[in-house]
């Protein structure tokens, strides 16, 4: 079979001096059973995406490896030195419980101690928000987390932080990848300098527990945390290490973990996708829930940034809620927090991303706060604040099961998520209320806002010119009419443009560039088009919304809206 020249010239150089037996073997290996892996695994770099860079591991330039990821900490250990030339350099590192997270967390740790900077390694996996907090708590200059959050066993990943806890934002990320794209891979340092990497582990733990409680509590009564029965998976991930210890330290006496479970696994044998979104991935929690008439379940991923969250509904059945769901519970009841406490002066602010529900603006300015909405990931959350010094940040999140109190950690964070919920959760049922009728309320008071995403998975390099076309095709032929109601107004983040259908008045956004389009049709349904930073899909984001008058309407609601959503999806042949 034929290799593009292109390839073939990574290929060749991979199989030098400057690279191990193994990769050269594995290679050669490729090059006699599977031509088309090993195109795969060199037609491309690695990219940095939303949620940093992210591979299926093996060898090759578009793998995750000791190579790329040592590539990127030279590039990334040259750029530290050019940006603080006079300074003592720090760097943490952490990683979480994935294939070959430990080893490729100490080839990281190597280059940058071989590049002659001091580095802070954890001992052991630890959820990816104590990485931020442990970023800040020991003044470092960066961080990097080896994690590929909820995706397949066979993926890892690389997460860079910045000085300020929060992750690469333009244009530093370009101006690393320069540096980067501009090495080769025989300048690599790989000789460690063992004296300046320095372990650390409970220190920082014990700091992260005690700075989340302080953060995430709201002087819930005692009874009511010991009144509130938890059921918690961690789906084999980290926040084994963290979150059973902080509910416990912050009170909550009955919270049940899901033994299967509760072992780090990077396999993830007892689900198909260790993602707290997906509904499956729950499927033992909410078994372990209806057995012990539990409340509340929580679920993480892998690194422990997002969370799932399941509740009893009016009829006592155990509902997953959506990302969004848990976002306007968590920023209302802080809202309320802050409002009851005189905190609200006008110079506060609450985030949120274009593709989240837009139910938060209505949030944001019941409260008379500002609400600040950027690019999807919440490095855009975390720069707001950096930003914003004037401005006092309160929370944010976002649609994909991410949620962030306060500034103590600058990343989504399931930890600080996870006792905030069950605050929320204690404090209605102490009321009489629950965390399902504490929703329902504020749809009666904000609007009924309904939301769902459509991810479509196009693998290898066909797939990626499939997702490609699929934009272009959006882009220069936007249809005019979806669903019997009428596009009103286009925002394409590529071109930073908002165009109004019926005017042709062209306004231009302020949001950085990226490749996402926004459809907002006269009913005040939103569609969002956007291909994935981090994996190989296209996501499709829809938001519909109508008013509720009581909550006894709740459910014949529901299902107007849902249906409304099922026609559109059908309208634009999606499904």
């Amino acid at each position: 079979m034929h290799i593009e020249p292109t390839i073939l010239n990574k290929v060749n150089e991979w199989l030098t001096p400057s690279f191990d037996n193994d990769t050269q073997e594995a290679i050669r290996k490729l090059k006699t059973s599977s031509i088309k892996e090993l195109e795969e695994s060199f037609y491309k770099n690695l990219e940095f995406g939303t949620g940093g860079m992210r591979g299926i591991m093996g060898v090759g330039t578009n793998r995750i490896n000791k190579y790329t990821l040592g590539k990127n900490t030279q590039g990334l250990s040259d750029y530290i030195k050019k940006s603080f030339p006079n300074e003592p350099l720090k760097v943490v590192i952490a990683y979480d419980c994935r294939h070959n997270s430990n080893t490729l967390a100490k080839v990281v740790a190597d280059v940058f101690s071989a590049n002659g900077i001091h580095v802070y390694l954890f001992s052991e996996m630890r959820p990816t928000p104590e990485l931020s907090f442990a970023l800040k708590y020991l003044n470092c200059h960066a961080g990097i987390v080896l994690t590929a959050s909820h995706n397949p066993p066979e993926y890892n990943g690389y997460k860079v932080y910045w000085q300020d806890g929060g992750q690469l934002v333009p244009p530093q990320d370009v101006e690393i990848i320069q540096l980067i794209e501009a090495l080769n891979y025989s300048e690599i340092k790989f000789e460690a300098n063992e004296n300046l990497i320095e372990y650390i582990d409970t220190v920082i733990d014990d700091a992260f527990a005690k700075s989340t409680i302080e953060n995430c509590s709201f002087n819930t009564p005692t009874a009511a945390k010991e009144n509130l029965k938890v059921v918690y998976t961690s789906l084999h991930g980290t926040s084994i290490k963290a979150i059973p210890g902080v509910l416990s330290k912050a009170g909550y006496t009955q919270v049940n973990i899901v033994p299967e479970q509760a072992i780090p696994d990077g396999d993830f044998p007892t689900v198909k996708s260790p993602n707290p979104e997906e509904p499956e991935a729950l499927t033992m929690a909410l078994a372990l829930a209806d057995k012990i008439e539990a409340d509340i379940v929580i679920g993480t991923d892998p690194d422990s940034d997002r969370l799932g969250v399941a509740v009893r509904d009016t009829e006592g059945k155990m509902i997953l809620l959506n990302g969004n769901q848990t976002m306007i519970i968590m920023t209302a009841f802080l809202l309320e927090q802050w409002k009851r406490a005189d905190k609200i002066t006008g110079k506060e602010f609450i985030g949120s991303t274009i593709v989240s529900t837009p139910m938060i603006l209505e949030l944001a300015t019941a409260y008379n706060v500002e609400c600040k909405v950027g690019l999807t990931g919440f490095k855009w959350i975390a720069k707001f604040i950096k930003d914003f010094p004037e401005l006092k940040f309160i929370g944010g999140g976002e649609e994909s099961f991410g949620y962030m109190v306060g500034d103590a950690v600058r990343d989504k964070d399931a930890v600080g998520a996870s006792l905030l919920v069950c605050e929320i959760a204690a404090q209605a049922k102490a009321s009489g209320s629950s965390l399902y009728k504490e929703l329902l309320n504020l749809y009666v008071d904000y609007g009924f806002y309904k939301e769902c995403l459509i991810s479509l998975t196009k693998k290898g390099i066909s797939g990626l010119q499939e997702i490609n076309q699929m934009m272009i095709d959006l882009r220069e032929n936007p249809v005019a009419e979806i669903n019997g109601q009428r596009v009103v107004c286009i925002e394409d983040y590529e071109n930073s443009t908002s165009k109004n259908r019926f005017t042709g008045e062209v306004e231009p956004i302020s949001i950085p560039k990226s490749n996402v389009l926004i459809y907002y049709l006269e009913d005040g349904s939103k569609i969002c088009a956007r291909p994935s930073g981090t994996e190989p899909k296209i996501k499709f984001y829809f938001s519909v919304n109508a008013s509720l008058n009581n909550i006894e309407n709740a459910e014949k609601v529901e299902q107007q809206l849902d249906e409304k959503i099922k026609n559109i999806i059908s309208a634009m042949q999606l499904n």
